[in-house]
């Protein structure tokens, strides 16, 4: 049980860290708005990465059921996918800083600040529309043996601690300001914060092979 709480808290955070538009929509939103708003938003955003959790887990343990005979190769294939994110998501970073562009904050941002529902909805479906979210779950789980875990529990102990990380790093960038919010959302910010999700996920790949 507290494998899979650690291996679901280390996923979340993985997957979460990046300040990429939806992170840098979610602080600026807030600064337009009101924390409440930008809370219900950060909840949206937690609530897709829970569900890809889930819809990861479910599926991986039906497939890993079915390719049980494989799944030495398979490890070594989500490790690779696991390594090719990590690749991509520090390579974009480190070519972003580099060419000084930043993601346009008003790409995302709507013409007057949402309800706290609308909010809600609207990060929910930017964050289902990314498809690295699910590749990365499905990568892990199959990877590390999660979907192997004979009680269902562990599975759900997995999907609720991918939902508390990446909903307690939402809420970070809600609630730390405008101030914290420019840090974060900035050339560096970004390269640091894509940098470290990139050393998680290889870290996680190199011990599915370990």
């Amino acid at each position: 049980m507290t494998a899979a709480l650690v291996a679901g808290l280390v996923a979340g955070y993985g997957i979460a860290v990046p300040v990429g538009a939806v992170g840098t929509h979610l602080v600026s939103l807030t600064a337009r708005t009101s924390l409440r708003t930008g809370v219900s938003a950060a909840l949206g955003v937690a609530t897709a990465d829970g569900l890809y959790a889930l819809l990861a887990t479910l599926g991986g343990s039906a497939l890993a059921a079915a390719l049980r005979p494989a799944l030495g190769p398979l490890r070594w294939a989500s490790a690779l996918v696991l390594l090719a994110l990590a690749a991509r998501s520090a390579t974009t970073a480190v070519r972003r800083y580099r060419a000084r562009r930043l993601t346009t904050r008003t790409a995302l941002a709507p013409p007057t600040g949402p309800s706290a529902a609308r909010a809600w909805l609207s990060l929910l479906g930017l964050t289902l529309l990314n498809p690295t979210t699910v590749v990365y779950f499905a990568a892990l789980v199959l990877g590390t043996g999660t979907a192997d875990a004979v009680r269902p529990s562990e599975q759900g102990v997995f999907v609720l601690a991918a939902f508390a990380a990446s909903a307690s790093w939402q809420l970070l960038l809600a609630g730390s300001g405008a101030l914290l919010g420019r840090a974060l959302t900035g050339h560096r910010g970004r390269l640091l914060t894509a940098l470290g999700s990139s050393a998680v996920m290889t870290v996680l790949a190199l011990r599915m092979v370990a």
